[in-house]
């Protein structure tokens, strides 16, 4: 007589659930935190050219040094030699203050390590005139007019890309499918290129809407007035990068629900009369789900750069013309703050989408601390 396994309790399956995800986990985040301290050290040496940035920036502080001293009347009587002695010296305290007397690897370990727990440090060749400005404060400032912008055109391409594209996926060979696979080229044009187009067209040709910027100058009193004048200037830049990117969208994911609709299982289903609607909602999209998740998320994160070019363009006082500015100047501390949150933000989505796969998928397994 054959013995039957014993049945597994619910406490059990927990516990052996967790012993194989726990060091999958901790070898996940230990690869995506390496990866990431490996990526924010290679940005620490592109954002100083390999220390040249910090030469200049000692050639800067003595220019500033000496034209302070030269310009304070109380040094207008005192001997050349003295007046000389006073610079060297403020700018020796300088220069120990930002710690540019040690050798560029020192330093750029520093940097690292500061960047690693968040640390960005302060902005000054960007705001000289109003003084030294904390990093993050500067980026939080500016992260709403990005997210608002980039958050709207985004998730209107993403839902109504697959909107149309489970449309066209039922109306494969229509007009509209051949309309969609001839307009997919255009999207090779970036969204810079089409709102210079929209701006010559409805800001100077026909001027209905402003050419550029956020609200109008001076701002309107009111928050109705002021989110009406807002919502004026947002819709040049929305539709640059609506049409950027809807095409192309549309077709991609046209296609793959093409192909997950010439499953046997999809076959099967309408071979029984079932709804259209379900058939899609079964056997379409939810095998789809886990890349229309992971598409959604790195969509999500990408919020957070916005566009520089385009942000240009139109004037918006997002992240996207903040960095512009920081590589003009070479603010070092502000490109490097802006890739470390990038960074950071990009490595829990990435942590968090394989969870999910493992949820969502059941043909994802996790094996000895493997999926």
């Amino acid at each position: 007589m054959k013995n039957t396994p014993r049945p597994i309790s619910k406490a059990t399956a927990i516990r052996q659930n967790l012993s194989r995800f726990l060091p999958f986990a901790l070898l996940r985040l230990l690869g995506l935190f390496v990866t990431v301290v490996i990526g924010v050290y290679l940005t620490i040496l592109i954002a100083n050219m390999g220390g040249k940035v910090d030469e200049l920036r000692l050639l800067q502080i003595r220019t500033t040094v000496g034209e302070q001293v030269r310009a304070d009347p109380a040094f207008f009587d005192m001997p050349v030699a003295e007046r000389d002695d006073i610079i060297e010296s403020r700018v020796t305290l300088e220069v120990k203050r930002r710690r540019l007397d040690q050798p560029f690897v020192a330093r750029s370990i520093d940097y690292l390590l500061a960047a690693v727990r968040l640390d960005l440090g302060r902005s000054e060749e960007m705001h000289s005139d109003s003084g030294a400005r904390e990093v993050s404060a500067i980026i939080l400032e500016r992260l709403p007019a990005t997210l608002l912008l980039f958050g709207t055109a985004n998730l209107a391409v993403f839902f109504s890309a697959i909107f149309f594209a489970l449309r066209l996926s039922r109306r494969y060979g229509s007009w509209m499918d051949r309309a969609v696979i001839a307009l997919a080229p255009t999207s090779a044009a970036p969204a810079w290129f089409f709102g210079i187009f929209l701006i010559l067209v409805f800001a100077f040709l026909t001027p209905i809407l402003p050419a550029g910027g956020m609200v109008h100058v001076p701002p309107p009193e009111g928050r109705v007035a002021w989110g009406l004048s807002v919502a004026q200037h947002m819709v040049l830049p929305l539709a640059a990068m609506f049409f950027s990117s809807i095409f192309i969208s549309i077709y991609s994911w046209r296609t793959f629900f093409l192909i997950h609709s010439s499953e046997d299982y999809v076959e099967m289903a309408r071979a029984k009369g079932l709804p259209g609607r379900l058939i899609e909602q079964r056997y379409v999209l939810r095998p789809a789900l886990s890349p229309i998740i992971t598409s959604f998320a790195l969509m999500l994160i990408g919020l957070w750069s916005g566009a520089i070019i385009l942000e240009q363009v139109f004037n918006w006082p997002g992240l996207g013309s903040l960095l512009f500015r920081a590589i003009g100047h070479r603010d070092t501390p502000m490109i490097i703050g802006s890739v470390v949150i990038f960074a950071y933000l990009l490595a829990i989505t990435v942590f968090l989408l394989d969870i999910l796969y493992a949820i969502l998928d059941p043909r994802v397994r996790i094996q000895g601390g493997r999926s």
